[in-house]
Protein backbone atom coordinates (compact mmCIF):
# COMPACT_ATOMS: atom_id res chain seq x y z
CA UNK A 1 0.00 0.00 0.00
CA UNK A 2 1.37 3.75 -0.79
CA UNK A 3 1.86 5.25 2.00
CA UNK A 4 1.03 8.79 3.03
CA UNK A 5 2.15 10.42 6.43
CA UNK A 6 -1.60 12.24 6.64
CA UNK A 7 -2.86 8.66 6.80
CA UNK A 8 -0.34 7.28 9.88
CA UNK A 9 -1.37 6.81 13.04
CA UNK A 10 -0.82 8.95 16.41
CA UNK A 11 3.04 8.35 17.10
CA UNK A 12 3.96 5.74 19.78
CA UNK A 13 0.73 3.47 18.83
CA UNK A 14 0.36 0.15 17.62
CA UNK A 15 -3.17 -0.20 15.98
CA UNK A 16 -4.94 -3.83 15.07
CA UNK A 17 -8.23 -3.72 12.88
CA UNK A 18 -10.09 -7.23 12.93
CA UNK A 19 -12.80 -7.87 10.49
CA UNK A 20 -16.40 -8.78 10.09
CA UNK A 21 -16.70 -12.06 12.81
CA UNK A 22 -20.18 -13.56 12.31
CA UNK A 23 -20.50 -15.81 14.97
CA UNK A 24 -17.00 -17.57 15.26
CA UNK A 25 -15.81 -16.72 19.00
CA UNK A 26 -12.91 -19.59 17.96
CA UNK A 27 -11.58 -17.23 15.39
CA UNK A 28 -11.25 -14.51 17.39
CA UNK A 29 -9.64 -16.38 20.10
CA UNK A 30 -6.73 -17.27 17.40
CA UNK A 31 -6.66 -13.31 16.38
CA UNK A 32 -6.27 -12.31 19.59
CA UNK A 33 -3.70 -14.32 20.30
CA UNK A 34 -1.77 -13.77 17.25
CA UNK A 35 -2.13 -9.78 17.52
CA UNK A 36 -0.83 -10.54 21.55
CA UNK A 37 1.99 -12.50 19.84
CA UNK A 38 2.46 -9.78 17.36
CA UNK A 39 2.35 -6.86 19.77
CA UNK A 40 5.28 -8.46 21.78
CA UNK A 41 7.95 -7.13 18.88
CA UNK A 42 6.85 -3.29 20.34
CA UNK A 43 5.48 -3.33 24.12
CA UNK A 44 6.56 0.11 25.00
CA UNK A 45 4.27 1.58 22.35
CA UNK A 46 0.69 2.04 23.56
CA UNK A 47 -1.52 -1.04 21.49
CA UNK A 48 -4.99 -0.89 20.91
CA UNK A 49 -7.14 -3.39 18.49
CA UNK A 50 -10.35 -2.42 16.88
CA UNK A 51 -13.07 -4.61 15.89
CA UNK A 52 -15.20 -3.33 12.84
CA UNK A 53 -18.46 -4.83 13.60
CA UNK A 54 -20.69 -7.62 12.24
CA UNK A 55 -20.14 -9.90 15.79
CA UNK A 56 -23.59 -11.48 15.04
CA UNK A 57 -25.72 -13.31 12.54
CA UNK A 58 -24.60 -16.67 10.39
CA UNK A 59 -22.03 -18.34 12.21
CA UNK A 60 -23.14 -20.88 14.91
CA UNK A 61 -21.84 -18.85 18.15
CA UNK A 62 -23.18 -14.78 17.87
CA UNK A 63 -23.49 -14.89 21.74
CA UNK A 64 -20.09 -16.94 22.25
CA UNK A 65 -18.57 -13.71 20.53
CA UNK A 66 -20.79 -10.96 22.09
CA UNK A 67 -19.41 -12.75 25.76
CA UNK A 68 -15.12 -12.61 24.35
CA UNK A 69 -15.92 -9.49 23.08
CA UNK A 70 -16.83 -8.72 26.74
CA UNK A 71 -13.89 -9.47 28.46
CA UNK A 72 -10.66 -7.58 29.10
CA UNK A 73 -8.33 -7.36 26.02
CA UNK A 74 -5.23 -9.92 26.39
CA UNK A 75 -2.12 -8.82 28.06
CA UNK A 76 -0.12 -6.23 26.59
CA UNK A 77 -2.88 -4.93 24.51
CA UNK A 78 -4.17 -1.36 26.15
CA UNK A 79 -7.98 -1.32 25.21
CA UNK A 80 -10.23 -2.95 22.96
CA UNK A 81 -12.62 -0.66 20.97
CA UNK A 82 -16.12 -2.31 19.55
CA UNK A 83 -17.45 -0.48 16.55
CA UNK A 84 -21.33 -1.54 15.40
CA UNK A 85 -21.83 -3.27 12.07
CA UNK A 86 -25.09 -3.35 9.99
CA UNK A 87 -25.67 -6.32 11.65
CA UNK A 88 -25.48 -5.33 15.55
CA UNK A 89 -27.78 -2.40 14.08
CA UNK A 90 -30.50 -4.75 12.30
CA UNK A 91 -30.23 -6.88 15.50
CA UNK A 92 -31.04 -3.89 17.76
CA UNK A 93 -33.71 -3.03 15.73
CA UNK A 94 -35.45 -5.99 16.08
CA UNK A 95 -35.02 -5.76 20.03
CA UNK A 96 -36.78 -2.13 19.56
CA UNK A 97 -39.57 -2.89 16.91
CA UNK A 98 -39.55 -6.61 16.25
CA UNK A 99 -42.09 -6.54 13.28
CA UNK A 100 -40.36 -3.73 11.21
CA UNK A 101 -37.59 -5.58 9.71
CA UNK A 102 -38.00 -9.01 12.24
CA UNK A 103 -38.80 -10.99 9.12
CA UNK A 104 -36.21 -9.70 6.35
CA UNK A 105 -33.84 -10.00 9.33
CA UNK A 106 -34.35 -13.80 10.36
CA UNK A 107 -34.76 -15.37 6.86
CA UNK A 108 -32.49 -13.45 4.76
CA UNK A 109 -29.54 -11.88 6.98
CA UNK A 110 -28.66 -14.85 9.71
CA UNK A 111 -30.52 -13.77 12.47
CA UNK A 112 -32.02 -17.01 12.92
CA UNK A 113 -28.58 -18.42 14.01
CA UNK A 114 -28.23 -15.54 16.39
CA UNK A 115 -31.51 -16.39 17.90
CA UNK A 116 -30.51 -20.02 18.25
CA UNK A 117 -27.05 -19.43 19.57
CA UNK A 118 -29.21 -17.40 22.62
CA UNK A 119 -31.34 -21.03 23.03
CA UNK A 120 -34.55 -19.13 20.74
CA UNK A 121 -35.60 -21.66 18.34
CA UNK A 122 -37.11 -20.83 14.51
CA UNK A 123 -40.66 -21.85 14.69
CA UNK A 124 -41.71 -24.06 11.42
CA UNK A 125 -43.76 -21.19 10.27
CA UNK A 126 -42.66 -17.61 10.56
CA UNK A 127 -45.75 -14.96 11.07
CA UNK A 128 -46.38 -11.62 13.12
CA UNK A 129 -47.10 -13.76 16.31
CA UNK A 130 -44.19 -16.01 16.06
CA UNK A 131 -41.89 -13.13 15.58
CA UNK A 132 -43.33 -11.49 18.48
CA UNK A 133 -42.94 -14.68 20.70
CA UNK A 134 -39.32 -15.06 19.62
CA UNK A 135 -38.91 -11.54 20.60
CA UNK A 136 -40.05 -12.07 24.12
CA UNK A 137 -37.86 -14.96 24.60
CA UNK A 138 -34.69 -13.33 22.90
CA UNK A 139 -35.53 -10.14 25.25
CA UNK A 140 -35.65 -13.27 28.36
CA UNK A 141 -32.22 -14.68 27.45
CA UNK A 142 -30.54 -12.00 26.76
CA UNK A 143 -28.43 -10.75 29.71
CA UNK A 144 -28.80 -6.77 30.67
CA UNK A 145 -24.50 -6.62 30.34
CA UNK A 146 -25.15 -8.24 27.06
CA UNK A 147 -27.95 -5.74 25.96
CA UNK A 148 -25.80 -2.66 27.13
CA UNK A 149 -22.50 -3.76 25.15
CA UNK A 150 -24.80 -3.54 21.97
CA UNK A 151 -26.28 -0.25 22.54
CA UNK A 152 -22.96 1.46 23.27
CA UNK A 153 -21.15 -0.13 20.04
CA UNK A 154 -19.40 2.99 18.52
CA UNK A 155 -20.24 4.01 14.77
CA UNK A 156 -16.56 5.01 13.99
CA UNK A 157 -13.11 5.30 15.61
CA UNK A 158 -10.52 8.02 14.32
CA UNK A 159 -6.53 7.43 15.16
CA UNK A 160 -4.62 10.34 13.96
CA UNK A 161 -4.84 10.05 10.46
CA UNK A 162 -6.84 6.77 10.28
CA UNK A 163 -10.24 6.23 10.68
CA UNK A 164 -12.04 2.84 11.65
CA UNK A 165 -15.54 2.14 10.27
CA UNK A 166 -17.46 -0.92 9.64
CA UNK A 167 -18.74 0.15 6.08
CA UNK A 168 -17.13 2.56 4.42
CA UNK A 169 -17.80 6.87 4.32
CA UNK A 170 -19.44 9.05 1.94
CA UNK A 171 -17.38 10.32 -0.73
CA UNK A 172 -17.53 14.09 -0.45
CA UNK A 173 -19.02 14.44 2.85
CA UNK A 174 -16.64 15.26 5.71
CA UNK A 175 -16.18 12.83 8.61
CA UNK A 176 -18.57 15.02 10.99
CA UNK A 177 -21.55 15.29 8.63
CA UNK A 178 -20.97 11.19 7.56
CA UNK A 179 -24.14 9.85 8.72
CA UNK A 180 -24.91 6.36 10.62
CA UNK A 181 -26.92 4.64 7.81
CA UNK A 182 -23.61 5.36 4.99
CA UNK A 183 -20.87 4.25 7.67
CA UNK A 184 -22.86 0.66 8.43
CA UNK A 185 -24.28 -0.02 4.84
CA UNK A 186 -22.48 1.81 1.97
CA UNK A 187 -20.75 -0.35 -0.81
CA UNK A 188 -20.69 1.20 -4.16
CA UNK A 189 -20.25 4.46 -3.62
CA UNK A 190 -17.62 4.32 -1.22
CA UNK A 191 -15.98 1.24 -2.86
CA UNK A 192 -16.22 2.57 -6.33
CA UNK A 193 -14.23 6.01 -5.62
CA UNK A 194 -10.67 5.88 -6.07
CA UNK A 195 -9.76 9.39 -4.72
CA UNK A 196 -9.11 10.57 -0.55
CA UNK A 197 -10.89 10.99 1.68
CA UNK A 198 -8.62 13.03 4.18
CA UNK A 199 -7.93 9.75 6.48
CA UNK A 200 -7.04 6.00 5.55
CA UNK A 201 -10.27 4.35 5.71
CA UNK A 202 -10.16 1.36 7.11
CA UNK A 203 -13.13 -1.08 7.13
CA UNK A 204 -15.28 -4.76 6.87
CA UNK A 205 -18.62 -5.10 5.59
CA UNK A 206 -17.67 -6.54 1.70
CA UNK A 207 -16.00 -9.48 1.44
CA UNK A 208 -12.96 -10.15 -1.00
CA UNK A 209 -10.78 -13.27 -0.93
CA UNK A 210 -7.79 -11.04 -0.03
CA UNK A 211 -7.65 -8.17 2.04
CA UNK A 212 -7.49 -4.86 -0.25
CA UNK A 213 -4.86 -2.30 0.72
CA UNK A 214 -5.34 0.53 -1.59
CA UNK A 215 -4.20 3.84 -1.37
CA UNK A 216 -6.95 6.04 0.69
CA UNK A 217 -8.74 2.66 2.47
CA UNK A 218 -8.13 -0.91 3.19
CA UNK A 219 -11.12 -3.29 3.14
CA UNK A 220 -10.32 -6.69 5.52
CA UNK A 221 -13.67 -8.53 5.52
CA UNK A 222 -12.38 -12.02 4.43
CA UNK A 223 -15.93 -13.86 5.07
CA UNK A 224 -14.61 -15.71 8.28
CA UNK A 225 -17.83 -17.05 8.90
CA UNK A 226 -17.45 -19.29 5.85
CA UNK A 227 -14.19 -19.59 5.30
CA UNK A 228 -12.32 -19.58 8.43
CA UNK A 229 -9.98 -17.00 7.77
CA UNK A 230 -10.22 -13.61 10.03
CA UNK A 231 -8.23 -11.21 8.98
CA UNK A 232 -6.48 -8.06 11.18
CA UNK A 233 -4.79 -5.39 9.80
CA UNK A 234 -1.75 -4.13 11.67
CA UNK A 235 -0.58 -0.65 11.67
CA UNK A 236 2.44 1.80 12.74
CA UNK A 237 4.02 4.66 11.36
CA UNK A 238 4.23 4.00 7.80
CA UNK A 239 4.08 0.09 8.47
CA UNK A 240 1.06 -1.75 7.15
CA UNK A 241 0.83 -5.53 7.51
CA UNK A 242 -1.75 -8.55 7.42
CA UNK A 243 -1.93 -10.81 10.48
CA UNK A 244 -4.90 -14.14 9.81
CA UNK A 245 -6.09 -16.74 11.20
Amino acid sequence: MPQNKKHMPPPETRLYAVGDVHGRPDLVDKILARIAKDAKKSPALQTKIVFLGDYVDRGPDSRGVIRRLMKPPPEGIDRLICLKGNHEDMLLRFLDHPLHGGFEWILLNGGAATLASWGVDLPAILDSKQIKGMHRAFLDCLAPEERLFLAHLQLKHVEGGVVFVHAGLRPGVALAHQVPDDLLWIRDAFLDHAGPHGKLVVHGHTVTFEPELLPHRAGIDTGAWRTGTLTALGLEGDKRWILHT
